[in-house]
């Protein structure tokens, strides 16, 4: 999908997301909704869904909603893109995951990867957003803006 059309498509996505969610306040009814969404509006995302940060272990992510194959149960702060996603607080974007060095491979078929960090209102990581492809250079500044923005409203 060329540039001008992902922007568009993210952009009708976004008011898609923000109708279905309106007046329910559920984080996990949120989080599923909006993977469920995602996956389905997109075909390079092949695996989406969220890793929340574990309560009783605030540098770990645990698997949340998703739609795709099996997710990763757990992933420490730093290791893989999810990890250093959640480490640095600010969102990964892989090419070609197999040259990432640390990759965490939940299924050998991801070839590419982008990973956005979701706040709450005050601030705080509370998860990370991932979607895998199953081909290599899918995900750019388009998909990072676009995730960005849907991702602001998730979590109040």
């Amino acid at each position: 999908m060329e540039s001008p059309q992902k922007t568009e498509r993210y952009g009708e996505v976004a008011k898609e997301i923000a109708a279905v969610l309106d007046g329910e306040n559920n984080v996990i009814a949120r989080m599923a909704t909006v993977s469920n969404i995602l996956h389905h509006a997109f075909d390079h995302y092949f695996w989406t869904g969220f890793y929340l940060v574990d309560p009783e272990k605030p540098d770990e992510l645990v698997i949340g909603p998703y739609q795709g194959t099996l997710g990763c149960l757990r992933i420490p702060f730093g290791r893989g893109v999810c990890g250093a996603a959640a480490a640095s607080r600010e969102t990964q974007i892989v090419e070609d995951v197999h040259a990432y060095p640390g990759h965490i491979a939940c299924d050998a078929r991801s070839e590419s990867e982008i990973v956005v960090p979701v706040f709450n209102g005050a601030g705080e990581l509370v998860a990370v957003f991932d979607v895998d492809s199953d081909r290599k250079s899918q995900f750019d500044n388009v998909d990072k803006m676009g995730l960005e923005q849907i991702l602001k409203g998730v979590i109040a």
